[in-house]
């Protein structure tokens, strides 16, 4: 059983704790010697380790994604912990647990899926509720999506992060038909937890975080389309009209073209979502950026690549301030009533509201996108 975790690792330390290897690199040093360059992971983050002898041997032990256990020193370089390594052993997968090697959500899953299955119960939609339960009903769809990870690498990168992340959006969606009438409530909750179900077959997560063939050829939103329109199919009379306006919600919902949407928001519903998606992904982004470095000196954390920028932390105590103790999303109990369908969109919101990516830029590559 593991006892030595990332988050335990202090400068001086002396560590002998197996590790998954997420990364593995030979380089060569200046004065032409070889040098491997690992990044040893556990479910509570990642360290960088360093090999700088019998180079060759040691890397003919193991592969990406293979376990290891090392005894090594730690230090800190350029502000950095960095495990300077002396042994390490190949492991195999029945020596491990594998629970403590992925990183996973702070919420209990079984929390979450009683969470999902009371916003269910309150859609007045009829069809709507019905598709959602038809989803529940198969449990292997269900253990895929409470245990997925939202993201490879920009956020949510845990297991049960599609779930978290899904039910935050939807809890968003909740307040803002509160505040705005006239909003179709159910079809933007319904959106909210189907936006991003694609990603059940784009991901791989058995040992890392890896695009699926699917995931790289088509993507989590043609997979997710492709799996609700099956659904849709075998629910008799479900209505056409809100079909298409389901399927634009996932289609739409990274909002522009470079962002990799096949469609840019075309109802209210769908231009919300697109915000509501892209916050609640920038704030765990950006709040898991700072959590990654806890004993760094700096009130700064390293640069993010790609939102281009350092953040800043804080001092001393305030620095805590910026991750809050997560508590789960609160969804009413006591919906609205459902509100009159528009008969338009309205373009001069649609102006307003179209320069809303002038803070942190969305990623625009397929490996990156992560919203």
């Amino acid at each position: 059983m593991k006892t030595v975790f990332v988050n335990q690792i202090r400068e001086r330390d002396w560590v002998d704790a197996p590790f998954l290897v997420r990364e593995k690199i030979l380089a060569m040093a200046k004065n032409g010697r070889p040098y491997l360059t690992l990044k040893l992971m556990d479910r509570t983050g990642e360290v960088e380790g360093k090999v700088w002898e019998q180079v060759d041997d040691v890397s003919a032990l193991f592969e990406k994604n293979d376990f290891v256990r090392i005894a090594a020193k730690a230090s800190v370089y350029l502000g950095k912990m960095q495990l300077v390594i002396q042994q390490l052993t190949p492991l195999h997968e029945a020596e491990i647990e594998l629970g403590d090697y992925l990183p996973m959500t702070r919420r209990p899953i079984p929390e979450m899926v009683a969470e999902l299955q009371t916003l269910i119960a309150s859609l007045c939609d009829q069809h709507l509720r019905r598709l959602m339960e038809s989803l529940l009903e198969d449990p292997s769809f269900l253990n895929r999506y409470s245990q997925a990870p939202a993201a490879k690498s920009m956020h949510h990168v845990y297991l049960g992060g599609l779930l978290e992340h899904s039910l935050a959006v939807a809890a968003l969606a909740e307040d803002i038909c509160r505040r705005y009438p006239g909003l179709d409530r159910d079809l933007l909750l319904a959106g909210a937890l189907l936006h991003d179900i694609g990603k059940i077959d784009e991901l791989s997560y058995e040992r890392s975080f890896q695009y699926t063939d699917a995931g790289k050829l088509l993507g989590h939103i043609m997979i997710g389309v492709e799996l609700i329109d099956q659904k849709i199919r075998s629910i008799e009379g479900f209505p056409a009209q809100t079909a298409l306006l389901l399927k634009h919600l996932m289609l739409s919902h990274h909002g522009q073209y470079e962002y990799g949407s096949p469609k840019r928001p075309k109802t209210m519903e769908a231009v919300i979502l697109n915000f509501l998606d892209d916050l609640d992904s920038k704030i765990n982004g950006v709040r898991s950026h700072i959590e990654r470095e806890p004993d760094r000196e700096s009130s700064w954390t390293e640069y993010h690549r790609l939102y281009d920028r350092y953040f800043y932390k804080g001092e001393g105590e305030t620095s805590n301030l910026l991750i809050p103790e997560e508590k789960p999303c609160k969804i009413s109990n006591d919906p609205p009533g459902r509100q009159p369908q528009r008969s338009r969109f309205s373009n001069t919101l649609e102006d307003q509201l179209r320069d809303k990516r002038h803070g942190l830029s969305s990623p625009a590559s397929e490996d990156d996108n992560g919203t």
